[in-house]
């Protein structure tokens, strides 16, 4: 670790590969001997194309994605898909109804975009907490739903499908802003993909979109063109000026993912990390309490109460102050659930998870 820099737990925006960062510093002022930053590039540039087209390229060697499916590199998070999504796909079909299963703050916020342009379906029914994922036959599904909704890895509560939903061939669309290439998966099961980068992929600004193509062209009258999938592909995600930066720091993790060894690599480590974490919990007689049912514990997130089931403040308190003297920091949970959270994304390597566990380890004996 550099000196001056930190172990950086959050959740998001989120750390990023050091040696990413300095590449990004080393082509800060001079990219490529243009004699300007990536940041000055004209988008319509033949050097800012060349970025774009690498990137894609990288990105499709790492999952392995199809010809008849497009990407996009646009703006608005995750939040602007919520929208996007429904504009472009609910009207698939006459009844204009989607399915929704929710199972945290994300995917409850996502159904409540969509609600404003046709009907809801949530599939589970609805709860107050939200610790497990019911299994896939207890769903209610709505036969004329154009599309079924889920979000990957909720990074709130902790909680990641540890599965892909079978859909009866009913496009499904799916968040995966916090987990996307953290293991493979197989791209050809879904009808929409999006993430935005900030937490996993790169830096804030921009967000992936990976959509087959016969889903576009459907979008509602009322789509902002900005929105608009079809529209997006036509122009190459050069509609409006894009998020040029944040493509090309995107653009440097997926060189530095292939040369770490892929989603293959990447999925063991996290498995690992996430473990470290997991068994100081399990191991600590009720100490450290995670509330997520063993079947749905997220690999990226990690949420923790601490001195029992709802916490102790005065424990949770000294918890993030002693981490923070120790170089790690922003792990305080979520304000609508508050506890701890250790978020584990791709760029958080083995050494820094385990001194996060001996660090578990040794606050338990000190404070029990």
């Amino acid at each position: 670790m550099s000196e001056g820099r930190v172990i950086n737990f959050a959740p998001g925006p989120a750390k990023l590969p050091e040696a990413v960062l300095q590449r990004a510093q080393k082509e800060m002022l001079n990219y490529k001997n243009t004699g300007v930053s990536v940041m000055e590039l004209s988008h319509r540039s033949a050097d800012f194309a060349k970025i774009m087209t690498m990137t894609e390229a990288n990105l499709r060697d790492l999952i392995a994605i199809p010809e008849n499916y497009k990407i996009l590199f646009l703006q608005g998070g995750g939040t602007g898909q919520f929208a996007a999504t429904a504009l472009n796909l609910m009207n698939l079909k006459k009844g204009q109804c989607a399915d929704y299963v929710v199972t945290g703050t994300w995917s409850a916020k996502a159904a409540k975009e969509a609600e404003k342009y046709g009907k809801v379906n949530r599939v589970l029914p609805k709860t107050s907490k939200y610790t497990m994922i019911p299994p896939q036959d207890t769903w209610t599904v709505n036969p004329d739903a154009s599309y079924l909704y889920y979000c990957a890895n909720e990074t709130v509560h902790g909680i990641e499908f540890p599965f892909i939903p079978e859909s009866n061939g009913v496009p499904i669309v799916c968040d995966m802003s916090s987990n996307i290439l953290s293991k493979p998966f197989d791209v050809t099961k879904f009808g929409v993909i999006y993430a935005g980068a900030q937490k996993n992929i790169g830096c804030a600004g921009v967000t992936l979109v990976i959509v087959r193509e016969d889903l576009l062209g459907h979008a509602m009258p009322i789509c902002p063109t900005i929105l608009d999938y079809k529209a997006q592909v036509e122009a190459n995600s050069l509609y409006n000026t894009p998020p040029a930066y944040s493509i090309y720091i995107m653009g440097l993790v997926f060189e530095w993912l292939k040369e770490q060894g892929g989603t293959d690599i990447m999925e063991e480590r996290s498995a690992i990390k996430a473990k470290s974490i997991y068994d100081v919990i399990d191991e600590s007689n009720s100490f450290y309490c995670c509330p997520v049912d063993p079947s749905a514990r997220s690999r990226m997130n990690v949420c923790f109460r601490i001195g029992g089931p709802d916490g102790v403040d005065e424990l949770e308190k000294k918890f993030i102050s002693e981490a923070q003297k120790r170089k790690m920091v922003s792990i305080k949970g979520h304000r609508s659930v508050g506890g701890i959270r250790v978020s584990l994304y791709n760029a958080i390597t083995l050494e820094e998870t385990f001194t996060m566990a001996q660090f578990m380890t040794e606050f338990q004996a000190n404070y029990q």
